[in-house]
């Protein structure tokens, strides 16, 4: 084992340089996830000092996750190609440069262009910073130790992205939440030149440019029509024809790879039950995960009539339950119960912290109300988080990790946007006839503004009885899928598809 990893990263198992390599790449993770979270709590602020219609406000959030989301599988596979360390350090500072020009934007066009390229650049270098944990911890009795701790990162990201922008929001001005990334870029890029060893391109991976045409515009397609969902509907002609060609678009890509000798994704990498599992959990967590972030947000401010700051702090408690059971499962429970019970374990917990929620009204306190429901909402995501990105990479060929650790931040990404559409839809509905039930049953000509509180807090009880089952369907589903028992230290050996290894490039 040893000598594998110092094959693959030049550093022998026991050097703590492989823990400081992993600080440098959670800091780059943490960038891109609370990237995610940090402008929605700027972006009323920013549309006022930008002068932004307000339908042009979505694209803030939009252009983001479609260009992060479309690109990613072909990021991952340039990062085989040309060498991981190579795209991450690209990626790095083009994000640093992308969140420069945004947060220094005179308008807002500028500002929406910039969080494209802020997408772009998320997704050189967010399959990257994983395949890069992927290699230097494989085979070493700490990798799933080191997955605990980024399942940490990636699982309490939006709630920090919500705490640092409530506070730069608040206390300096919302261009500080793009601005900021340059602290994070920094030291993300001082770290991996330091730190990272170099690696050499490898020539017999290619980009295959109609794979790259048909997935990028599959995964836009779909990404775009979710979000165009949210605000059209789901019976709108667009929104049919974004999702139906998108999907139309993925199918004929994984179709394609079949024929490839060098594929953009090889279907390998998909057709093991361990990994299968551990990618649909994250989809789901990323769907069901927005019943937590995006509404208990507007509960906490637009009803109990907290701050911006005051919203990010009440989020602490949950993010330190998740980092502290994220890194427990991680470094002892996961080798020995298996990713089966843990996922559907903690996702069954995260149905019941969201259950919680729907007894939320316009009286219920922080303490024990919105506490306490949080605090099993992080045990129960840093369960299956841990348990789902320790498991997700395991095996992984050297020449497909880059694409494999695309598929991870894929599934989060599609799923996310899921949860927005899906969740947002239901809630709109359940507001809108909520409160022309109590206009009738009021005879109200106009809503007051108890009406108005009443409708949406329907809505927000709504979208987390959703979210509930979002989480739920998932741990049937995951429990299906999974094999029971640990994960083998290497599934390679159950895919009869895998070729011999390639060099580590």
């Amino acid at each position: 084992m040893a000598t594998g990893a110092r094959h693959r990263t030049g550093v022998a198992p026991g050097d703590l340089k492989i823990w400081w390599i992993l600080a440098v790449l959670v800091t780059a993770q943490l960038m891109v996830v609370l990237d995610a979270t940090i402008v929605n709590i700027a972006l009323p602020t920013a549309q006022k000092d930008l002068g932004m219609p307000a339908d042009m406000r979505q694209w803030v959030v939009t252009a983001y996750s479609l260009a992060f989301g479309g690109l990613l599988i072909i990021g991952g596979r340039i990062g085989d190609r040309v060498g991981r360390r190579t795209t991450f350090l690209i990626g790095v500072v083009g994000f640093a440069v992308a969140s420069t020009m945004g947060g220094l934007a005179p308008t807002y066009h500028v500002l929406i262009a910039a969080r494209g390229l802020q997408g772009a650049f998320g997704a050189l270098m967010a399959p990257a910073a994983l395949s890069l944990v992927t290699v230097t911890f494989e085979g070493l009795p700490t990798r799933p130790k080191a997955f605990g701790i980024w399942g940490a990162a990636s699982g309490a990201g939006g709630a920090i992205g919500l705490l640092l922008g409530g506070f730069l929001t608040e206390y300096l001005t919302w261009r500080w939440c793009l601005l900021v990334n340059i602290v994070f870029a920094v030291i993300a890029f001082v770290g991996a030149v330091v730190l990272l060893p170099r690696t050499l391109p490898d020539h017999d991976v290619s980009v295959n440019p109609l794979s790259a045409v048909l997935i990028a515009g599959g995964l836009f397609g779909i990404v775009y029509g979710l979000s165009h969902a949210e605000t059209a509907g789901w019976s709108d002609p667009a929104t049919l024809v974004l999702l139906i060609g998108g999907v139309v678009l993925v199918a004929i890509f994984l179709m394609l790879q079949r024929t490839l000798t060098s594929p953009l994704l090889p279907l390998r990498v998909l057709s093991n039950r361990f990994r299968g599992g551990a990618l649909t959990a994250v989809l789901f967590a990323g769907s069901g995960l927005f019943g937590v972030f995006l509404f208990l947000t507007y509960y906490l401010q637009d009803t109990l009539g907290f701050t911006a700051m005051r919203t990010g702090l009440a989020f602490l408690p949950m993010v330190a339950v998740l980092a502290t059971t994220s890194a427990l499962v991680g470094a002892f429970f996961l080798v020995r119960i298996g990713p089966r019970r843990l996922v559907g374990t903690g996702m069954v917990i995260g149905a019941f912290a969201l259950a919680l929620m729907t007894r939320f009204d316009d009286s219920t306190t922080y303490f024990p109300g919105v506490l306490v429901p949080l605090l099993f909402a992080g045990l129960g995501v840093g369960m299956l988080f841990a348990s789902a990105l320790g498991t997700a990479t395991l095996g992984l060929r050297d020449d497909d990790a880059g694409v494999g650790s695309s598929l991870v931040n894929t599934s989060q990404q599609v799923g996310g946007a899921i949860g927005i559409a899906l969740l947002s839809t239901m809630a709109a509905s359940a507001t809108a006839s909520h409160l022309t039930t109590l206009m009738t049953d009021l005879k109200l000509t106009s809503p007051t503004s108890a009406v108005t509180s009443q409708a949406a807090l329907a809505g927000y009880h709504t979208a987390f009885w959703w979210s509930a089952g979002i989480f739920l369907f998932g741990a049937v589903l995951c429990t299906l899928i999974f094999p029971p028992g640990p994960a083998p230290r290497s599934v390679r050996a159950d895919v009869s598809t895998a070729a011999p290894a390639a060099p580590a490039d």
